[in-house]
């Protein structure tokens, strides 16, 4: 046996998987082959004491899906340096807390990039053209009886609105540029590197858009701030994506507007209670609805793996990690 092949899990660097009972460890495998994986619910001894018992040896934590990390818990990690989420979004994470205490936070938004913006796409054209609603009417044998179809909308030079123009939203711009729609962004901040209208707030946006594109981060400043009036202005036939997070919008709001006609449709993969949706929305030929997977491919979840295992390696090797989060 060579050293590597005879290498112990102790003499491994130790990763901490933090996850909820229910959740199944991905790549468990991948993992243990290269790190000394400590997983509490792997193991008979209860979570509180196992925890305390390997806390001193903690510096790096992976942590799976939506699985909270508070203030609270990072104070029973006291030398926890690294914290690297198998999410794109960081709502379940107290980033303020993992700042003061300089812990750096990873993420992977940019393994989920590509296929959270097809299904963006997919959802929007399936809401214009009213794919999933004519193939109910087929199914349902109602073709031989009413005989016509109501048209759907043209996809080509609608004005969209993206809103968050990070991995996914760059990525949702290059695939509706290309079928000759008009993009525009908000963000936090302008990036001057990219030739595409900034609006400073998602009102302005929504007033120069047929469609909005969500895919932002939930923070306080961004939790409903897709209201009524926000849909208002978006007007009549307006369109709304969101393959964010369902709380970025007044989802009580955004079911009156659109049975009340006062948006055009919507294209929805989250929601504010999953996995809860408003029953309302149900008989609404105008909206499509997805379980919330709007980024779960197989190539999406090994390229999380080899994102995952990148940024543990680099920390434990001293070198730049690959998708660190800003600390803004």
């Amino acid at each position: 046996m060579t050293g590597k092949e005879a290498q112990q899990p102790e003499e491994l660097p130790v990763v901490f998987v933090h996850r909820r009972p229910s959740f199944i460890l991905p790549f468990g495998d991948h993992l243990r082959s290269q790190f000394h994986v400590l997983d509490p619910y792997e193991s008979p001894e209860p979570y509180d004491s196992f925890l305390a018992r390997h806390a001193p040896s903690i510096r790096a934590l992976m942590t799976m899906g939506p699985t909270l990390v508070s203030a609270e818990f990072l104070d029973r990690l006291p030398v926890l340096e690294l914290i690297v989420a198998t999410s794109a979004g960081l709502d379940h994470i107290d980033l303020p807390a993992c700042r003061s205490r300089g812990i750096v936070v990873t993420n992977a938004s940019s393994a989920f990039a590509e296929d959270a913006a097809d299904c963006a796409v997919g959802l929007l054209i399936d809401v214009l053209r009213r794919i999933s609603a004519a193939d109910r009417f087929v199914r349902g044998r109602m073709w031989p009886v009413k005989e016509t179809y109501p048209l759907g909308f043209k996809l080509g030079g609608k004005r969209v609105g993206i809103v968050g123009l990070g991995s996914i939203g760059s990525e949702v711009a290059k695939r509706l540029s290309a079928f000759g729609c008009t993009i525009a962004y908000t963000a936090r901040n302008k990036k001057q590197s990219v030739p595409i209208p900034f609006y400073a707030n998602v009102r302005d946006l929504a007033a120069n858009s047929d469609v909005l594109v969500l895919c932002c981060a939930l923070t306080k400043e961004t939790y409903h701030f897709v209201n009524k009036d926000v849909m208002v202005v978006l007007g009549k036939e307006g369109v709304i994506i969101n393959v964010g997070r369902g709380s970025l919008i007044n989802e009580k709001e955004l079911v009156q507007c659109l049975v009340g006609g006062e948006i055009g449709g919507a294209g929805l993969d989250v929601y504010e209670n999953e996995p809860n949706v408003p029953k309302e929305l149900f008989g609404l030929d105008n909206v499509v609805l997805s379980p919330h997977s709007a980024p779960a491919t197989p190539e999406s979840f090994e390229a999380v793996l080899q994102l995952t295992v990148g940024n543990l390696k680099a920390f434990f090797s001293n070198k730049p990690l690959v998708s660190v989060v800003s600390n803004e």
